[in-house]
């Protein structure tokens, strides 16, 4: 029936049609990109790049779902399947990303993108479907209730974020400025790298390959940068790898020579991640994601973050409960202390076939 006002003939909502993304395709590749710069749901690891670095480093099938309606994107939901003889067979959103999940501005897009994400996890025959969610969607799926993540607005005055951090870590912060340390932007992976691989080493856990974050610098350009913590004669302590997304920057990767304990360096670079991010006009400082009960959650709590809990949900198909990966899990502690023991040779070379299945 016509408008009775205008005389045209209302048109006919299109029907919502769920595709997924081809690498190659570069014009759908920029919507993808467009669509995820402006939903308020999507984070950094919805970027399209990812399927591609997934794709050719671990060697990952991966189906990027984006939800379209007359041309339009409503929603995408980026997977990974990843297939382990060690670790289970299942479908996630997103490997080797702490955020995933959908993210879309329509409920018809979710409900879409979450169906045919259940009809390929079906086809494939995973074990669980993943998604790591910010906010709850789904109460009756079981969850892992591991994780929580840190995230903190920033003053917009430098000396006003030094005075916001709690007195002894701001104490630990002064002492690496005491010590004459300085950052410095690199422009290639290598001098991280090197801190990270011993760093993660002497924790037990296999490292990434080098060619991961080169993949991350050379696909993400100035949003993926690294910054490197040197003494006083130039030798690197720390180093930190880290993506900007909006006006957020979220330190990602890092790593720490033996020595950056004493010298504070680990402190100092946040620090200067954290001044850096305030004079380039960030908004949002993300500390990220750390397991209850470490190191790592005590740390970021005592710069004055406070924890808030990470929706992981699960839809189980050939399992009873929500897999545990993680160096908490008993089973490992065998393997982390042999790794800790292996050379670092043979350690990086083995590495990447191992940490690939880990997603």
């Amino acid at each position: 029936m016509a408008n009775e006002e205008t005389g045209r003939i209302p048109k006919t909502p299109s029907e919502l049609v769920i595709s997924r993304l081809a690498p190659g395709d570069r014009a759908q590749n920029s919507l993808w990109d467009a669509f995820v710069a402006a939903c308020p749901s999507s984070t950094f690891f919805h970027k399209s790049a990812w399927q591609k670095i997934i794709g050719e480093v671990f060697h990952h099938q991966t189906y990027f779902l984006y939800a379209e309606r007359d041309g339009f994107i409503e929603g995408v939901l980026p997977l990974g399947h990843v297939n382990s003889m060690l670790f289970g067979n299942s479908l996630v959103s997103f490997p080797f990303a702490v955020y995933g999940g959908i993210a879309a501005n329509s409920p018809e897009a979710v409900n879409a993108l979450e169906a045919e994400a259940q009809a390929i996890a079906k086809q494939l025959g995973v074990d669980h479907l993943e998604l790591r969610n910010l906010e709850p969607c789904h109460p009756e799926w079981p969850k892992q209730d591991l994780y929580v993540y840190f995230r903190k607005v920033l003053d917009p005055d430098v000396e006003a974020n030094m005075l916001a951090i709690p007195r002894k870590q701001r104490a630990m912060v002064r002492k690496g400025i005491k010590n004459g340390l300085r950052s410095e932007i690199d422009t290639t992976a290598d001098r991280f790298f090197a801190l990270y691989a011993d760093n993660v080493h002497r924790h037990g856990t296999p490292a990434m390959p080098k060619r991961y974050f080169e993949a991350l610098m050379e696909s993400f350009g100035k949003d993926c940068e690294v910054l490197t913590v040197v003494g006083e004669n130039g030798r690197p302590l720390s180093s930190v790898l880290s993506f900007y997304f909006r006006d957020e920057v979220l330190p990602y990767y890092a790593g720490d020579d033996l020595s950056a304990r004493d010298l504070a360096a680990n402190d100092f670079k946040y620090w200067e991640l954290m001044r850096r991010a305030c004079v380039r006009g960030i908004r949002v400082f993300d500390y990220g994601r750390s397991k209850q009960g470490t190191g790592s959650y005590s740390f970021k709590k005592n710069w004055g973050f406070e924890p808030r809990p990470l929706y992981y949900e699960y839809c189980l198909y050939k399992r009873d409960s929500v897999p545990q990966n993680n160096p908490n899990n008993a089973k490992f502690r065998l393997f982390i202390e042999a790794w800790r023991r292996m050379p670092i040779g043979l350690a990086n070379w083995l590495g990447p076939f191992i940490v690939r299945n880990l997603g």
